[in-house]
Formats: structure tokens, sequence, C-alpha cells
């Protein structure tokens, strides 16, 4: 297997399975924790994630297929393609780049009327593939929850990463996918009034 990527939770490889191009994602142990606490954790979270994939497949949206979970490593489909982050780098290509970011924003609709907060929507975790179609990666920090400050955080998290004019498309294609979006925004407002009043005070203590 070859590295693609190291993060602080996981490493991410790629090899094949059973004649299939496959990603590897592999929970490592960290050494600081007692060893039956580290290995109850890792599997919790590599099921966890595995199910919230499986889920979002079946709310028709495109996630990596899982095709096997062994202990603390996921088995996936491997998605061949660029993340969003370097596709919004393409000047060339404005129109495609908008699809993507309104779809982009279904796709977190999807998973917020499923009660799911992804909890890292990014453009370095949408993928368009090489037919153009996106999709959604890494579902390491996602979780079931109907909390409306997590599903803001989602939008937040996003129009913080993207230009407004690209937001503007995100939201719309939010509001397709979710009824409940209104409040999703309401709530972003209210995290965003915060996060202004907290800068303020502390640029007046300083």
């Amino acid at each position: 297997m070859r590295v693609l990527s190291e993060g602080a939770e996981a490493k991410v490889y790629c090899g094949r399975l059973l004649g299939i191009d496959a990603v590897i994602k592999r929970r490592e142990r960290k050494r600081y924790r007692i060893a039956e606490l580290d290995s109850a954790i890792r599997s919790q979270r590599t099921k966890s994630e595995a199910r919230m994939m499986a889920a979002a497949n079946m709310g028709g949206i495109l996630a990596p297929k899982v095709l096997l979970v062994d202990g603390f490593d996921i088995y996936m489909e491997r998605v061949h393609g660029r993340n969003l982050a370097s596709e919004a780098a393409w000047q060339e290509n404005p129109d495609r780049i908008g699809k993507a970011i309104e779809k982009a924003g279904e796709y977190l609709g999807a998973l917020h009327g499923m009660d799911i907060a992804h909890g890292d929507f990014t453009p370095a975790n949408l993928m368009i593939d090489r037919e153009g179609k996106l999709w959604l990666i890494d579902f390491g920090l996602s979780r079931a929850t109907s909390s409306v400050e997590e599903k803001a955080l989602d939008l937040l998290l996003m129009k913080r990463s993207i230009t407004p004019q690209q937001y503007r498309l995100f939201i719309r294609g939010y509001r397709k996918g979710y009824d409940g979006s209104r409040m999703s925004e309401e709530r972003l407002s209210e995290i965003e009034r915060r996060g202004r009043y907290q800068d303020r005070s502390l640029a007046a203590v300083k």
C-alpha cells in the first residue's frame, strides 16, 4: 500500500481489494492513551464513520462506498479526481465550479435532513471526479445529531472557505436539499454575531 495522506488521527493509503481500486483509512494507535481505551475509541470511531458513509450513499449523496471494515481500518472505493479546493483555483471553468458548489449545498442539506452533521464540510473534502461528478469524502468527524448548532457550524466552515459569490450558490443548493434550512441559517447568523462580539471584547482587553 502507498501512503496518500497522514492526519492527526489516521493514515490514508491506496491499494487494491479483490481487484478494486481502494483507499484504506487506518486509525493509528495513540501511545498517550491507555491501550484498552485507545482500542475502544478507535474501534467506535471507525464503525461510526463507516455508518455515516453508508447513510450518505443511501441518502443520494455520492460518497465512497465502504468495501470492508476491519478493526481500525475502513476499505473504501477510490475516487479519482481533484478536491474542490484545487478545482476552485481553476479560473478557466467557473461554470463547472459554480455547479459543483451548488451541488455541495444540496449534499449538505441532504445530510442535515438525515440529522447528520459532517463536522469538516470544506472544499478539501469535496472531490470532482473525471466525469465531473461531485463526491463528499472524509466522514471522520461526522455524527448523528439533530443539533441546529452543529448544522450551522457546517455552514460556517464552508462559508469561511469560499467566496461570497460562491456561498450564495452554495446556500441556494442547501435550501433545495433541506426543508429546515431556515433554522440552520438563523443559527449561523447568531454564531457570527457571537464571534464579532468576542472579537470586539478581546480587542478592548488588548
